[in-house]
């Protein structure tokens, strides 16, 4: 049997990280593997989703930082300022298979432009499965950096966004400026 100081130390470490934005306050969670959270710090849930990510990575809040939570912060920055347009920070993303894919797809929509969810669903050649997506798509803990921001409705409403329609548009606005890229959903 483990005594409660083998059980504590089998916990993966997870630092979180207060970082200011242009839209307010960000909160990163990284572990070893690399960043696990990224949420504005005025997302409903947020505890929630917390807690639910400390369970899933077996994981217990740790003091201080990791290189990860360097990296975001100097990378989130560099957004900021119109200086980056894709993240190199290492993710570590705990879901299920279809969600884990339907977040790796949205690392396809190229900065400053944006797809709708029925595209995104045939590019996944799973037509019939916007609904889904469009659930996993809300499931994303990594705001910016999997960017579910990029991803609006058939019509070009801006629709789904758990940071909140204004910082959606905020993100499209700002990268289309930074990109050069005209009104209007590019896919």
């Amino acid at each position: 049997m483990q005594s409660k100081d083998q059980i504590e130390k089998s916990f993966t470490a997870f630092y979180l990280k207060e970082i200011i934005t242009p839209l307010g306050l960000m909160i990163a969670g990284t572990t070893a593997e690399g960043l696990c959270l990224l949420e504005f710090g005025t997302r409903v849930n947020l505890k929630k989703e917390l807690e639910d990510l400390l369970v899933l990575l077996h994981a217990e809040i740790a003091p201080g930082g990791n290189l990860y939570s360097t990296q975001i912060e100097n990378e989130l920055n560099e957004y900021f300022a119109g200086k980056r347009t894709d993240f190199t920070v290492p993710l570590c993303t705990p879901g299920n298979d279809f969600a884990r894919s339907v977040w790796q797809m949205l690392l396809n929509i190229p900065y400053g432009t944006t797809w709708t969810y029925k595209h995104q669903s045939e590019r996944m050649q799973q037509p019939l499965a916007i609904r889904a997506m469009a659930a996993a798509n809300g499931r994303n803990r990594i705001a910016i950096v999997i960017p579910c921001h990029r991803v609006i409705g058939s019509n070009g409403s801006l629709t789904g966004y758990a940071g909140g329609i204004e910082k959606k548009r905020w993100l499209i606005n700002f990268e289309r400026e930074h990109a050069g890229v005209q009104p209007g959903y590019l896919f």
